[in-house]
């Protein structure tokens, strides 16, 4: 019916255009005229008008009817939707792959735009299968190299999910109880009081960041020297003044810097172990009671490699690199100096006149564990499949009481299930001011939502990193729905950039979210 109406519509519009210009429509000059009662003329041969009129009208509409055809089909939305006039539901088309690929392009370099960076690599892969890895721009600006997938890169802090994998290897297999006191493992560690009350510090507490080791800052010592200063009446007021004087060459103390400010970032010397690591924090005193606040911190991650080389009973760094190459992390190593490492690329900063300078020297031996790796787009895409693995994979092989949908056994994942459930499981909130939540070495975000129709939140596990000179993010999205076949299910991205401070983390999440539809509709 609503054809007939547009054709109808448009064959009366056409024929009054043939009877107000006759002079100008060629087929209709010469034909006769009279005046209709003072309504002004018409043509004796209203038959031809008319009938060229329908046959017009019968030909705008066709068209018409093509351009909403044509509409319908360059919607490039998935949900299906329903014509209010016809009640005909019309399935909107699905997004190819390229299109996929082409707006999470747009979203990365969008980010590297607004940095500055010289360079950013990304990865994605979809139900453990890599989609889509690129590089933008260069990972050696003053030799114009390209930077590629497999460019090698700063992990930073992605390290210390890496580690997390080794630690709970040791606490699967039993030779790790991550409730005992670190000084069991660690007799050298010494013990630590607050408010003179002697208190325990353990493993489970360093791995979930709730130990109360202290991060790069020390000016709380000197706060609190500060404090038992004023408690002596003779002390000078000039001395109380200097005491607040940071030790960073500068004129700011550490609580006006940045945190890539302070100087336990830029340590250039190199530190022969774990053990020796150590000395550069174990005698400061705990910033608060282990167990009660959270507090982020990269030395914790140095103490807990001094656990894991305990239990393992070789140095961390062989015991690390061993694992990675079990899981088929070819390309992750230490961030060491003299080895020629292929394919690694260069870091920047940004100088206060904000020009491209090459990032400083750094060591960064002393904070393996922590901060001190570095890998590429695959191996980061491996790791993050394997702990997805294990996450969804039940612990039984042969799969006897799985609730999966399928005849055919499962390998085992590297982490039993209910190891990496522990270690997924949000245990403590990361942040005043945002529902962030921390594990045991990642970031969790919990799965839930607080208002109807309001935003809604996704289960994912997630890690960021920020080194001297690069910033890098690995998030892990599982399928909000109940897995129904072969782990792993669901999406891992990787983003690097060889730039100082950069928050890649809401980048990863918007491409994590545009390749759910790629996981969803593509065949």
């Amino acid at each position: 019916m609503q054809v007939v109406k547009h054709i109808c519509r448009y064959a009366k519009n056409v024929r009054g255009l043939f009877v107000r210009r006759r002079s100008s429509i060629p087929i209709l000059r010469g034909t006769r005229s009279f005046h209709n009662e003072g309504r002004g003329p018409i043509y004796s041969n209203k038959k031809t008008a008319v009938t060229l009129g329908i046959v017009a009208g019968i030909g705008v509409g066709v068209v018409y009817i093509y351009n909403v055809n044509s509409s319908i089909a360059d919607c490039k939305t998935f949900p299906q939707k329903e014509d209010i006039d016809t009640g005909v539901t019309v399935k909107a088309r699905q997004l190819s792959r390229e299109e996929i690929i082409e707006k999470a392009r747009d979203i990365v370099q969008r980010i590297k735009d607004e940095c500055g960076s010289p360079g950013l690599v990304v990865g994605v892969s979809v139900d453990g299968q890599t989609v889509w890895t690129e590089g933008l721009g260069y990972a050696d600006v003053e030799n114009r190299i390209k930077m590629k997938p497999e460019t090698v890169l700063r992990i930073a802090s992605i390290s210390k999910p890496i580690t997390m994998a080794a630690v709970a290897k040791q606490w699967e297999i039993g030779k790790l109880d991550l409730d005992k006191p670190v000084q069991y493992y660690v007799p050298s560690f010494p013990e630590k009081k607050v408010n003179d009350v002697t208190v325990q510090l353990t493993t489970r507490q360093l791995v979930s960041q709730m130990g109360g080791i202290r991060h790069y800052r020390k000016d709380y010592i000197k706060k609190k020297e500060e404090k038992e200063e004023k408690t002596n009446l003779n002390e000078n007021s000039e001395k109380k003044n200097a005491g607040k004087q940071g030790k960073s060459g500068n004129n700011k103390s550490e609580a006006q810097q940045d945190e890539m400010e302070l100087e336990e970032y830029y340590i250039t010397r190199k530190y022969k172990s774990v053990k020796e690591s150590l000395t550069l924090f174990q005698d400061d005193p705990l910033v608060h009671s282990p167990g009660s606040k959270f507090l982020y911190t990269t030395h914790g991650w140095t103490l807990i490699s001094a656990v894991l080389e305990a239990v393992t009973k070789e140095p961390y760094e062989k015991h690390i690199i061993k694992m990675v190459k079990e899981l088929g992390m070819d390309n992750t190593f230490l961030d060491e100096h003299s080895p020629l490492i292929y394919n690694r690329g260069r870091h920047y900063v940004m100088n206060n006149k904000s020009q491209l300078r090459n990032a400083p020297y750094v060591d960064l031996s002393y904070k393996w564990a922590g901060g001190g790796l570095l890998s590429n787009i695959p191996d980061l895409l491996k790791f993050g499949n394997a702990m997805l693995y294990s996450y969804q994979c039940p612990s039984n092989s042969t799969n006897k009481n799985s609730s999966l949908n399928t005849s055919d056994s499962l390998k085992q994942g590297f982490l039993k299930q209910e190891t990496m459930k522990s270690v997924w499981t949000p245990l403590f909130k990361a942040s005043k001011e945002k529902d962030v939540f921390y594990g045991m070495g990642w970031f969790v975000d919990e799965e839930g939502q607080k208002y109807g129709q309001g935003k809604q939140s996704r289960f994912c596990a997630s890690h960021t990193g920020a080194a001297v000179g690069g910033s890098s993010v690995l998030l892990i999205l599982p399928p909000s729905t109940k897995m129904v076949d072969h782990p792993p299910k669901g999406v891992v991205v990787v983003v690097m950039v060889n730039m100082m401070s950069v928050n890649l983390s809401p980048t990863a999440m918007e491409v994590a979210k545009l390749f759910e539809n790629f996981e969803k509709y593509q065949t």
